[in-house]
């Protein structure tokens, strides 16, 4: 009867020792944090000229109308006569964006070849056009330094106001959606013509003539889930987002309007873009209008 009661009385032992421990599994707290992570883990901080230097833009001083500025937070070709980039590209992915706020610190471009007139923020007062960013601050936020470089004036523009802060601003802020939904963008962005109209009117030029106003405002987009190896995961199937804006005050608010293709403005520019994608790929996504969600 000892040896009966006694492995009961362990059988009841070890039932209850595994209930125990049953409950502690079930109590254990669940970690969906790695999965709301998953973005951020694999987000990156990739090469702004990965997918193409567009003109061929190189360092020689010599070349003042092609010269490539190559900063931490993106890359430019520079035109020294017209004061403003030809085009400036850059990489967007959520490991760009943090919680510091817009610096507002617009700054000539110490790094410009001696002698070479650089544009300061007054060179754009009383114009009647914004000092347009490129690379938009709001793409810059993870660090001071980040956000600072995007108010050096060699990425900006004379931009009119209403393409500024509405239908360009439309389209940054939708960038800016797709990486929070788990993408990487490719963003090529520039300006091409002479003369534009602001709010005193039409100019060609500002800042006693070292300062061109583009007459139209443009933008590509390669739109690629967080990964690597990017260049080679470009196929026809993926997103390729071409705008094409007049550089004055009757433009729209929606940037949906201006769609285009890439080869469209490559006709209008002259350069190259995403000259590194495979020309079988190039050949099918520079020449297909988007028709995506535009929010």
């Amino acid at each position: 009867m000892k040896f009966t009661f006694t492995c009961a009385a362990s059988l009841a032992a070890l039932l209850a020792l595994a209930v125990s421990c049953s409950k502690d599994e079930q109590n254990v707290p669940t970690t969906p944090t790695a999965a709301v992570n998953t973005q951020a883990a694999t987000a990156t901080r990739d090469s702004h000229l990965a997918l193409g230097n567009p003109s061929g833009a190189t360092t020689n001083a010599t070349n003042y109308t092609n010269y490539l500025l190559s900063k931490t937070q993106y890359s430019a070709s520079y035109h020294r006569d017209r004061g403003i980039p030809n085009w400036v590209s850059w990489h967007l992915s959520s490991a760009w964006v943090g919680s510091t706020p817009r610096q507002d610190n617009f700054a000539a471009d110490a790094t410009l070849p001696s002698g070479w007139f650089r544009a300061t923020s007054s060179s754009y007062t009383g114009s009647g056009f914004d000092r347009g960013h490129n690379c938009p601050s709001a793409d810059r936020t993870g660090s001071v330094a980040d956000n600072s470089a995007t108010f050096l004036m060699t990425n900006m523009i004379p931009q009119a106001a209403n393409v500024n802060q509405r239908g360009w601003a439309g389209l940054e802020n939708y960038c800016r959606t797709l990486i929070d939904a788990g993408n990487e963008l490719y963003i090529i962005c520039g300006s091409y013509g002479t003369g534009g109209t602001g709010l005193n009117g039409y100019k060609t030029t500002i800042a006693s003539g070292k300062v061109t106003v583009p007459a139209n405002c443009w933008k590509v987009i390669v739109v690629l889930p967080n990964g690597s190896s990017d260049v080679s995961r470009v196929t026809t199937s993926t997103r390729v987002i071409a705008i094409n804006m007049p550089n004055n005050q009757s433009v729209s608010t929606s940037w949906a309007g201006y769609r285009t293709t890439v080869n469209a403005i490559e006709a209008a520019t002259g350069l190259d873009l995403l000259s590194a994608v495979s020309t079988t790929i190039q050949s099918t996504i520079e020449s297909r209008v988007d028709n995506g969600p535009t929010s």
